[in-house]
């Protein structure tokens, strides 16, 4: 059989594979028709992106008619997932190109404990497997589904909330820290603490003012603190605003649950079921929660979850499920979890743990109650 035979869903259909590897200065593109025996390579480098994804553009008219392709011939193009997001898809789709982003850990790679690694056989090894993928070797690589505009932009309210709320705690506890090693901050609020120091109430364990530079320093912590929280507050008052209609819709129809916040139903909706899953092994394998087991021969190790995926859902179902047990008892889920871990005793270990798979069953279960109305077993509503 000739070696450049095709085969599969695309036999009969030329295709022109296009392979990017991507950097800050210059990107490496590989074109592979599947008539030849190694692709075509070359790099391309222009200060500005939407420079090089022209010239990319035109570097593919130039290889078809190099080529002799018909001008209709099928365009694919694939790159890695990276810092660059998106843009680069979109751009391709919206001139009719075929575009996949690639999970660059799906890739096999070869094994050996030194092994050449270069842009280029990095891009060759990307346009091949591409190629693969196309004719049905669907373990080739893992395609990275690309959420809409507004999706993507929704994502961003509920991100900066976090990461403002994370810079308040930590200013709140560098000041605490700063007075702790002068004896001088049991008696303080982080409320009134401005306060206190603008009118220079807070002195040493001895009664002594503070130095002025450590004074300087708090009235500058103090000073961002102020901007933080009032950035968060803004936030937190037009985070429901911005949001579309169906999505607020969503919010509102998740966090009737007790044990679910509204915070949390905004996240997982914002971040987690704007996609499609045909399953529930979709699901647990996209938040990284599912068991990663080695078992080959005689050797057989647990190695815990996958931790794939988006690591703020992650976290944010492993808080939920706490919550879950604390304010629905009587659910299936919190007595599934009482049973295993019933006789443990003071063992901590095994609760958190079983608290992995409390969360994991969770998000199942919140994805059928979004999708399908199927309340989640022993699960109990908010009062009106």
């Amino acid at each position: 059989m000739d070696k450049n035979h095709v085969t599969g869903s695309d036999a009969g259909e030329a295709i022109l594979a296009v392979s990017l590897e991507l950097s800050a200065a210059k990107w490496k593109v590989a074109l592979h028709d599947g008539l030849r025996e190694q692709p075509a390579v070359h790099t391309v480098s222009a200060p500005q992106p939407n420079v090089r994804l022209q010239a990319v553009l035109d570097l593919i008219a130039q290889q078809k008619h190099k080529w002799s392709l018909p001008s209709q011939v099928r365009v694919v193009v694939s790159y890695e997932a990276g810092q660059d997001g998106f843009w680069i898809h979109r751009a391709l789709c919206s001139r009719g190109i075929d575009c996949y982003m690639v999970d660059a850990a799906s890739i096999p790679v070869e094994r050996h404990k030194r092994r050449a690694k270069t842009d280029r056989l990095d891009v060759i090894r990307l346009v091949t497997n591409l190629r693969a993928w196309l004719h049905g070797e669907r373990d080739r690589m893992r395609v990275v589904r690309v959420p809409s505009v507004q999706d993507e932009a929704s994502r961003h309210l509920i991100r900066d909330r976090g990461q403002l709320q994370k810079e308040v705690l930590q200013h709140r506890n560098r000041m605490r820290k700063l007075l702790v090693t002068l004896g001088c901050w049991d008696n303080v609020n982080h409320r009134s603490f401005a306060g206190l120091l603008r009118r220079g109430e807070l002195a040493c364990y001895d009664g002594t003012p503070l130095p002025d530079e450590l004074r300087e320093r708090l009235v500058r912590e103090c000073a961002r603190l102020e901007l933080a929280e009032q950035q968060l507050a803004a936030i937190e008052r037009t985070l429901q605003e911005r949001l579309p209609a169906p999505v607020r819709e969503r919010i509102t129809y998740l966090s009737r649950l007790k044990g679910v916040g509204n915070i949390g139903a905004t996240r997982l909706v914002l971040e987690l079921f704007w996609r499609q899953f045909n399953n529930r092994r979709q699901l647990g394998a996209c938040v990284g929660l599912v068991p990663q087991p080695y078992d080959s021969g005689q050797s057989r190790v647990d190695q815990g979850i996958s931790k794939q995926g988006n690591r703020r859902v992650r976290s944010q179902l492993v808080e939920m499920a706490w919550c879950w047990l604390r304010y629905q008892p009587d659910s299936a889920l919190a007595r599934w979890f009482d049973e295993r871990t019933r006789g443990t005793g003071p063992n901590r270990r095994a609760r958190r743990i079983a608290i992995v798979a409390v969360a994991r069953r969770l998000a199942i279960a919140l994805w059928r109650f979004l999708k399908d109305g199927i309340i989640p077993d022993g699960a109990q509503f908010k009062p009106a």
